[in-house]
């Protein structure tokens, strides 16, 4: 399937944000958040969005590839200059993944399943990653790309990630303009980052993104995992705590968990 992006059409779909007149496309690039976070110590303005047809050397959580083939997916980063604390940075990850949920639901009718702290499921398949990265201060933030990455056109996987991975065509059986998609999901995250972002409605946003996941994802609680956070430890997951951390019940005690990757067992 041919399926390209109209910029202009863009612009015009996103007008009134703070996205339309900054979106940069590349046919081709290494990595939009590696480039991102270049531009963003140049002065990039906050919503200035950085998609890709392809890229060469896509990354995820961990240090870990993002296969990222031409004219399959959608490659996105968006840089934010949010005035919030280091320590609120999860806030937004997580709210970026309510954002892509909202998003492919809206376009796809498809409900995703979220696994903590931001991979995006269908079934027992991964079909997005999101990676944040950020500049920051002591106390403040100096800038943040969260990058996206949807599997949207993908027919199938190399066998190494055939029980891992999926994607929308896979699911559904047909294919979805990832140009719809972009919409959905600048729009659907530029609500959740503006809640947060605004001194008087954080407090509410933060215990709705807390609801939304609770209703939205099967490995917040009750979930049997494996946990590698320089050490690896199981339990079942219970919850999250009040900062947004995903807290699991071992055979020692309560343990949460700042960082790891989160694996069913």
């Amino acid at each position: 399937m041919e399926d390209g992006f109209d910029l202009a059409a863009l612009d015009t779909a996103l007008a009134g944000t703070p996205f339309a007149g900054n979106l940069k496309f590349f046919p081709s690039i290494y990595s939009t958040n590696t480039h991102a976070m270049q531009e963003a110590e140049k002065g990039s303005p906050d919503g200035t969005v950085y998609f890709a047809d392809e890229q060469t050397a896509g990354r995820g959580r961990g240090a870990h590839a993002w296969a990222s083939p031409p004219g399959s997916g959608l490659y996105v980063s968006v840089l934010l200059r949010p005035r919030i604390a280091p320590a609120d940075v999860l806030w937004v990850s997580l709210a970026a993944g309510l954002a892509v949920r909202e998003a492919v639901e809206q376009v796809t009718s498809l409900r995703a399943d979220l696994r903590w702290p931001n991979d995006l499921l269908l079934g027992r398949k991964k079909f997005c990653g999101i990676l944040t990265e950020l500049n920051a201060e002591v106390t403040r933030v100096r800038h943040l790309v969260v990058g996206i990455g949807i599997n949207v056109h993908q027919q199938k996987f190399p066998d190494e990630l055939h029980d891992l991975a999926t994607s929308l065509f896979i699911e559904t059986g047909r294919d979805w303009p990832r140009q719809e998609l972009l919409v959905a999901l600048l729009r659907s995250l530029r609500r959740e980052v503006d809640a947060l972002t605004l001194q008087e409605s954080a407090p509410q946003a933060k215990e709705s993104i807390l609801k939304r996941l609770e209703a939205s994802s099967s490995w917040i609680r009750g979930k049997r995992v494996r946990v590698d956070e320089g050490e690896e430890f199981s339990g079942v997951t219970a919850g999250l705590d009040a900062r947004g951390f995903l807290q699991v019940q071992t055979s020692d005690g309560l343990r949460t968990v700042f960082s790891g990757g989160v694996r069913e067992v």
